[in-house]
């Protein structure tokens, strides 16, 4: 198996500094760097499979998001948003010393990596955007919203992992043992030895906080973002996705970097990118 570290790197909020753990795949002097981030609770660990596949051409870097996995909380959950997990991977891109990297983000990721090829002189030389783009379903925004908060405790951890795949069911048919893995990477046991999710249930607070009509303003705010990129752009879309449609994910290859458009069958939100068949998909783009 690749050689893989796990390292941090200390962030700043308006709320003080905080600490984002990442795993690091590959040969440390490799100029070739490919960031993965992943969705709204899922960890660094999603990517274990895709890292390893693509280690021979890069140095992958995963990070955990702030508020989720082996990073630290904010103090204050209004910070739990986009623009601040944005500075955060600038922090960690500074950290890493290398002048231009090709990125991966599923859905939440996907934004993240977004806002920041959205911007002029940014690093980012091809994007990976996972089941997401600037138009989203406001149902399927309020339908993760209500699942993130909820306190949810088990006294086993077979019980936990029924729930997890429960409420991933539509990331698409996988193996036993990739149902236990994704499982696995998102639970916990808690000082009382119930298993928990792995984050801040705080990350709640500004989804929840969404109104129709800030939704429709960051929707404004995510098309022009989307428009200014200029980057070679690949769009994976799950043919069932209820947070990107169908006729949104059309549309993003008609504008800004006119995104390649892939559309995986029999998967909801959010591909995982753990079947080869997948992974093909990210290598043929990224090495292309």
């Amino acid at each position: 198996m690749m050689q893989v570290k796990r390292k941090s790197v200390q962030c700043l909020s308006p709320a003080g500094l905080h600490r984002i753990s990442y795993k690091e795949w590959g040969d440390f002097d490799n100029p070739n760097v490919l960031v993965c981030v992943h969705g709204i609770t899922r960890v660094s660990d999603d990517f274990d499979v895709l890292a390893q596949a693509l280690s021979d051409h890069y140095r992958v870097i995963c990070p955990d998001i702030v508020g989720r996995g082996q990073s630290d909380s904010l103090p204050n959950p209004q910070f739990y948003q986009v623009p601040q997990y944005v500075s955060d991977m600038v922090t960690l891109l500074a950290r890493l010393d290398v002048e231009t990297v090709d990125w991966f983000g599923t859905s939440m990721g996907g934004l993240i990596g977004m806002g920041l090829a959205s911007m002029p002189n940014n690093p980012i030389r091809k994007l990976i955007l996972n089941d997401v783009g600037p138009s989203l379903n406001l149902e399927a925004i309020a339908r993760i919203g209500d699942y993130i908060g909820q306190d949810v405790r088990f006294d086993t951890f077979d019980e936990a992992a029924a729930y997890i795949r429960e409420v991933s069911i539509s990331f698409g048919a996988h193996t036993e043992a990739q149902w236990h893995k994704l499982a696995a990477d998102v639970l916990k046991k808690n000082q009382d030895g119930k298993w928990i999710r792995h984050y801040d249930l705080n990350l709640s607070v500004p989804v929840k906080a969404i109104t129709p009509e800030l939704a429709v303003a960051a929707q404004a705010m995510l098309w022009k973002a989307y428009d200014a990129i200029t980057c070679q752009t690949l769009l994976v879309r799950g043919g069932d996705s209820d947070l990107l449609s169908i006729s949104a994910a059309q549309e993003m290859t008609q504008r800004g970097p006119h995104a390649q458009l892939i559309e995986i069958a029999g998967v909801g939100h959010a591909p995982t990118f753990v079947q080869p068949e997948q992974i093909a998909i990210a290598r043929n783009f990224l090495l292309s």
